[in-house]
């Protein structure tokens, strides 16, 4: 095993001396973590203008301002009065408001049994959000309001007193109803995920350093030299793999580190990010033993590398929330170490125990001990060749 250890601590002094491997590995996932928290930061939370347009002044239309701002949406809706439905498309349009909503003339005719004409939520490609939450809010509304309409009626065709029917109709709630909840024991920021992805993905740019100083050494000579040593070639791919190991751990280690202290990121238990930082990184070893056991130049290794590299990262849900992914590619990132990783990393930011961590680390362990036995079995059949 000495042999090993040799060539991975020449290749880590190597690395230590490139300035890439240092802006890769180090600078640039915290660079990125840091960008994210500036753009997350004081935005944890929804909070959107609405433009509201009464243009019926009945009863009810006073009965869907005062939902629009009670005090169940004070904190995520407010609610600016304005004079027609020009001024409110002109202010979503600009920005000034994240959505609008006009009350039509005769709105109120449903308190008096007629049908009511729909309410208009006036919406841009700028806010899709704010949209999506107003016109939940007036279909809740609308809901209920009809809800309150077909029980009045269905009691007075079955012969109820109408004496306060009306008033016990409206006091009434539909069974179901949307809850605001947090998915987890605690929410997750934006740094708290972006941190883990973006270090995850740097670090796979380590397979390709590796592989091109493995066809770098052979062209110039060394690993001829090396081999007239008692050295076999699985001590020379053993070392290269060693030594990206090493380098991964220091890379995403030092992003734990500075996101934990400098952004208060909390990642969860220790232990468990520990055992997760360890089997990403052997992941990366593994991966970079099967680019350069599959290559044959080094032009083939970086191509390769970068294959893996992006498609393991589009895959595995590093731009964006995994949960925000469809499902097909959810599915296809359970193939994928780092999309184990990930899930990993927001169950455990997520509030999680330690405990949840061990499937996570087992699947990954199940990808490198198959990736592992692929690379023994070109390996050997190279030899043969």
């Amino acid at each position: 095993m000495w042999p090993v250890f040799v060539i991975a601590a020449k290749d880590l002094r190597q690395r230590a001396r490139d300035r890439s491997a240092w802006v890769l590995g180090f600078l640039a996932p915290l660079a990125i973590a840091g960008l994210v928290s500036i753009a997350f930061g004081g935005a944890e939370t929804f909070h959107a203008e609405v433009a509201v347009v009464d243009e019926d002044h009945g009863v009810l239309a006073r009965a869907f301002t005062s939902f629009l701002t009670g005090p169940e949406l004070a904190g995520v809706l407010t609610v600016t009065p304005v004079a027609d439905a020009a001024e409110a498309r002109a202010r979503v349009d600009r920005g000034d408001a994240g959505a609008g909503v006009v009350i039509p003339a005769g709105f109120s005719a449903a308190a008096h049994g007629g049908t009511p004409p729909p309410l208009t939520v006036l919406t841009t490609v700028d806010g899709p959000v704010a949209g999506q939450v107003v016109r939940s809010v007036a279909e809740s509304f609308a809901a209920q309001l009809d809800a309150d309409r077909l029980s009045v009626a269905t009691a007075v065709a079955a012969g109820a007193p109408t004496g306060d029917l009306a008033a016990r109709a409206a006091a009434l709630r539909l069974p179901e109803q949307v809850v605001r909840q947090a998915s987890g024991t605690r929410p997750i920021s934006g740094v708290g995920y972006f941190a883990p992805a973006m270090g995850i993905f740097f670090l796979f740019f380590a397979m390709g350093f590796a592989a091109r100083g493995y066809f770098l050494e052979r062209r110039d000579g060394t690993l001829d030299r090396i081999a007239v040593a008692p050295v076999g070639q699985w001590a020379v791919l053993a070392g290269k793999s060693l030594a990206t190991f090493a380098y991964s751990v220091a890379g995403l280690g030092t992003v734990y580190l500075v996101t934990s202290l400098v952004f208060g990121t909390d990642w969860g238990p220790l232990p468990a990010v520990a055992a997760l930082v360890l089997a990403v990184a052997l992941s990366v070893a593994c991966l970079t033993a099967f680019v350069i056991s599959v290559s044959r130049s080094e032009r083939q290794a970086d191509s390769l590398a970068a294959m893996l590299t992006f498609g393991l990262v589009l895959v595995g849900g590093h731009f964006v929330f995994a949960g925000a992914a469809p499902p097909l590619v959810r599915t296809v990132a359970l193939f994928t170490p780092n999309g184990w990783a990930l899930r990993g990393f927001t169950d455990l930011a997520g509030g999680a125990p330690g405990t949840s961590v061990i499937v996570p680390v087992l699947a990954i362990l199940a990808f490198c001990a198959a990736l592992t036995a692929l690379t023994g079995v070109l390996r050997n059949l190279e030899a043969r060749r």
